[in-house]
């Protein structure tokens, strides 16, 4: 029993020793994570001022941008290994990350999948920075894709940050695609309207009302009879974003009512009609006949 508890104390005296060996290394390999955490961000600033130079794409900025701050966090953890345990060789690193990857692979799959998803993203450019767009049941403005997540601020002032993996598999409707966008407008008029004249009258309507495109034209459709009016469908196009889309049909609402006053077209509302019956009378034509039959 005395041996053993020789043997033990001697291993823990060995255990420390090696510990106070080591310390000095460990101390210096904290410091380097320190600076690598200043480095890599001052890093990441130059290496994104020349690639904002180098390349036009803000995408691939943002891309080469992240990319070099993970490759300096890589570099100083790597470092940081080294000195605080000097008998760990290249290739000991080299197998350690090769069997550590694949556990590492299985806790964080989710992670390095909107990882991968991120640099897609970046690298296909489907939008910009500044785009409106539509993902799911979420609607804003793009503010960031980074390399986890797309950031976008909804029009009430809300950040959202969606896994970049559910922006590349989902379908998503970029509202600022394009240098225009169509608004499709319905309003219904009274059956006793001549239809040609109403046409007329809604597509003059809209020449020079303030947001409204004169290219491409104006389009006033019949689409169906509805209970209480013929339905028409008035198609104008706007710049895509959606305050000037808003605006617009704001003021395209004003000028069509406008129209119609002044032509004495009649905007109809539903209709319903209400039959009232006396209760008690009808009760006694039915006890007469019973009592008949």
């Amino acid at each position: 029993m005395t041996a053993i508890l020789q043997e033990i104390q001697t291993r823990l005296i060995q255990l420390i020793g090696e510990a106070f060996q080591l310390l000095p290394a460990i101390v210096v390999a904290l410091l380097i994570l320190a600076l690598t955490k200043w480095g890599a961000k001052n890093f990441q600033r130059v290496v994104h001022k020349g690639s904002s130079r180098l390349l036009r794409s803000r995408s691939l900025q943002s891309l080469v941008s992240q990319i070099s701050y993970v490759a300096a966090w890589v570099v100083g953890i790597l470092a940081a290994a080294v000195i605080a345990f000097p008998n760990l060789g290249l290739g000991d690193i080299i197998a350690l990350l090769g069997l550590g990857s694949v556990a590492i692979g299985f806790a964080f799959q989710d992670i390095f999948k909107n990882f991968l998803a991120g640099v897609l993203l970046l690298l296909q450019e489907p939008f910009e920075l500044h785009d409106q767009i539509i993902v799911g049941e979420f609607e804003g403005i793009i503010e960031e894709v980074a390399i986890r997540s797309t950031q976008i601020r909804t029009y009430r002032g809300e950040r959202v940050l969606i896994p970049n993996s559910i922006v590349f598999t989902s379908p998503v409707t970029v509202l600022t695609a394009f240098s225009s966008r169509r608004t499709d407008l319905a309003i219904g008029v009274d059956y006793n309207t001549p239809l040609p004249m109403a046409v007329q009258v809604l597509k003059e309507a809209l020449n020079g009302v303030e947001g409204v495109m004169a290219e491409p034209d104006v389009e006033v459709d019949v689409v169906g009879f509805g209970d209480s009016s013929i339905d028409l469908l008035v198609r104008y196009w706007t710049l895509p974003q959606r305050i000037e889309v808003r605006r617009a049909q704001t003021r395209v609402m004003m000028a069509l009512k406008a129209a119609c006053d002044r032509a004495d077209i009649s905007i109809p509302y539903p209709i319903r009609t209400v039959y009232h019956y006396d209760q008690r009378e009808f009760n006694e034509l039915f006890s007469r006949s019973e009592h008949q039959n």
